[in-house]
This record gives structure tokens, sequence and C-alpha cells, in this order.
């Protein structure tokens, strides 16, 4: 049973080892709780603030492995898509950092695709450029 402690600031709070018995290589997993939040939905964005929004987006994700594999991507491409193009791109992005990832790099094991993503022509063009054919040293691409 867990039991809550009010803190000094009247917060009531859940003890560390409350909540896991002590033990943190074991944390208490409830599959009932999900949270997800849900994209912001923007209008009258024009199509060049949209690019240099998914420029953004791109580069700061707090994972480096999809920083670099995404900025790549964005700065190689997101000024060739079209509307419709840069719209799938940026749901693409609503995905969590690690789905896209192994998306990416067609690790399915880890992460299954979507049925969503199975025909998606932005999805192929970002595990094409994951292959890193050319076999480049990724380094972020320069902002201008």
């Amino acid at each position: 049973m867990l039991k809550n402690i009010v803190s000094k600031r009247g917060f009531s709070v859940c003890s560390r080892s409350l909540l896991n018995h002590g033990k943190p290589q074991n944390p208490v997993y409830n599959e009932g709780i999900t949270m997800k939040i849900e994209p912001i939905q923007r209008t009258g964005e024009t199509i060049d603030v949209k690019r240099a929004r998914l420029v953004y987006q791109s580069r700061k994700r707090g994972i480096l492995e999809s920083d670099l594999l995404l900025s790549r991507f964005a700065k190689k491409y997101l000024n060739t898509f079209s509307d419709e193009e840069l719209d799938e791109y940026d749901k693409l992005l609503d995905e969590p950092d690690w789905d896209i990832y192994y998306w990416a790099t067609k690790n399915y094991d880890v992460t299954p695709l979507p049925e969503k993503w199975k025909n998606s022509k932005i999805l192929a063009l970002l595990q094409k450029t994951a292959q890193n054919e050319e076999r480049e040293i990724l380094r972020m691409p320069d902002l201008h």
C-alpha cells in the first residue's frame, strides 16, 4: 500500500522508497496509466514559417540519435517538400523520438511500425537517409 507524505509545502507526495518497495531498480509500472499530450493545432501558418518550425523541431529532439538523423533529413529535403509533404513530416515529428528512430532504422522488433506509417513516402525517404549509403560522418548541419 502506498502512503502519501505531506511535504513542507503542503503537497501530497509518495516517498520513492514507498513507490518501489525501497528498490530503485524495480520501479512501479502501472499499465492503466497513459498520458499523451496532443500536438498543437496550428492554423494560418505560412509555408516558410512551417519549414522554419520543422527545422527547429528536427534539431531539438532531446535524443542525439534523433537530432542527427532528423536535422540532416530536414536540411536535405524540407525546402523541396510540398505543403502536403510538410504536413506528413509534421505528423511524424509528433511521434516519440525513439519510435521515429527505430522506424527510420527499420528496427521493428523494438518498436513495431504502426499501420498508419506503412505507406508513408516521408518515412521511406527518412529510412533511405538513415542508411547513410555515402558513409558520411554525421554532424549537425549548420543553421543559416
